[in-house]
């Protein structure tokens, strides 16, 4: 009965079955999150094998981070940025995917032009790694990102 609204049944203990899966989700996502705050700190290398967790680079880390949690990704940030459901800046939630351009990518075209991808975390920012000398860290999602922001994907 679990999955009836409650104008339906006319009990208010039971819950809107819609109402269920948000709260389902925004607990994955908490989960999601979690999970990648556990590896603060850990050197980004680039090109890091999708199965170390001593080094990430930001798809690697997006992958493992989400496939511990039963949520599949694709390897690279191009091919991440392919599932999921596209999602307006200004509705992001916690546990969706930001896609970024690069200074090598910027002038391509297309899904080629994405060389970046992190895990928005609420309170505008992000958890991810970047670059060489950087480690997985949380960013806010300042100007700089905000310029070479692509797009965002939901796949929880």
């Amino acid at each position: 009965m679990k999955h009836l609204s409650n104008q339906m049944t006319g009990n208010r203990n039971v819950m809107d079955y819609s109402d269920y899966v948000k709260r389902e989700i925004h607990m994955l996502a908490d989960q999601i999150i979690l999970t990648g705050r556990r590896y603060l700190g850990t050197p980004y290398v680039f090109n890091a094998p999708s199965y170390r967790t001593d080094m990430f680079d930001c798809s690697s880390f997006t992958q493992y981070v989400f496939g511990v949690n039963g949520i599949s990704l694709p390897r690279n940030s191009r091919q991440q940025f392919l599932v999921g459901t596209p999602v307006p800046l200004h509705q992001i939630q916690k546990g969706d995917l930001l896609f970024f351009t690069t200074k090598k990518r910027k002038k391509r075209n297309g899904i080629a032009k994405i060389g970046h991808v992190g895990i928005y975390i609420g309170n505008n920012q992000m958890l991810h790694t970047y670059r060489q000398g950087k480690k997985v860290t949380i960013t806010e999602l300042n100007s700089y990102w905000r310029k070479n922001f692509i797009g965002a994907k939901r796949v929880l």
